[in-house]
C-alpha cells in the first residue's frame, strides 16, 4: 500500500499514523528510538505490506502490470490501490470527506516533524505542498506517482508503460482493489 492507504489504516491514531508513514525510512534498531505506539505504527506498516503482497487480489493485480514493469509491478500496484481508495465512496463519501481526512493527516504529521527520519523529513514538505494524498484521486495524480516510483527504480526509465497498462486494465484493477481492501482493513483492526 502507498501513503494514503497507510494513513487511512492508522484509524485516526496519531502515533500509529506517524509510525505507519515513516516506516520505510526507519532501518534496523532505529525503530526503538521511537515511542512504543510509534513503534507499533512502524510494525503495522510492515505487516500491511506483507499482507498486501500475499493477498490473492494483489497477485492478480500484479499480472496486469508485469508485462510493462516486471518485478516492479507491486510498487505500482501500491499507487493503484491508493487511487481506488481515494475514489472509494464506502471509505470517503465525497471529495470533501477525502479532503478533510488528508488535511487532518498532514496536520497530525506536522506536529512530529522533529522526529522524522531525515529522508522522510525531506519528502514530507513535497507531499504536503503538492497534496499527494488528495491527488491520488485523479488519473494525473496517479500518473505523477507512477513517475515517482519509476525514478526510484534502478532498472526502469519511466512509469509510462505501467500507467498505460493501468489505464488499459482499469476496471479489472478496480475489482482487485475492491476484493482486497475490506480484507486488509479487517486485518489492520486485528493488529492495532
Amino acid at each position: 500500500m502507498n501513503y494514503l492507504a497507510h494513513a487511512y489504516l492508522s484509524f485516526g491514531n496519531e502515533d500509529i499514523l506517524v509510525g505507519n508513514m515513516i516506516s520505510d525510512f526507519v532501518k534496523g534498531k532505529k525503530k526503538y528510538d521511537y515511542s512504543i505506539t510509534i513503534q507499533k505504527g512502524i510494525t503495522l506498516h510492515r505487516l500491511i505490506d506483507e499482507y498486501t503482497d500475499k493477498h490473492e487480489a494483489t497477485k492478480q493485480a500484479k499480472q496486469f502490470l508485469k508485462p510493462a514493469v516486471g518485478l516492479y509491478a507491486g510498487a505500482f500496484i501500491d499507487v493503484v490501490y491508493d487511487h481506488f481508495l481515494a475514489n472509494d465512496t464506502h471509505e470517503f463519501i465525497n471529495n470533501e470527506a477525502l479532503k478533510t481526512f488528508v488535511t487532518e493527516t498532514y496536520h497530525q504529521l506536522e506536529k512530529h516533524e522533529n522526529i522524522f527520519p531525515e529522508k522522510f523529513k525531506l519528502l514530507f514538505p513535497y507531499m504536503q505542498s503538492q497534496d499527494w494524498l488528495f491527488n491520488y484521486r485523479f488519473l494525473w495524480g496517479a500518473e505523477k506517482s507512477f513517475g515517482g516510483v519509476a525514478r526510484r527504480a534502478i532498472y526502469l526509465d519511466n512509469g509510462i508503460d505501467a500507467f498505460h497498462a493501468f489505464e488499459e486494465h482499469y476496471t479489472a484493477l478496480s475489482e482487485c482493489y475492491h476484493n482486497f481492501f475490506p480484507d486488509v482493513k479487517k486485518f489492520c483492526l486485528l493488529h492495532l
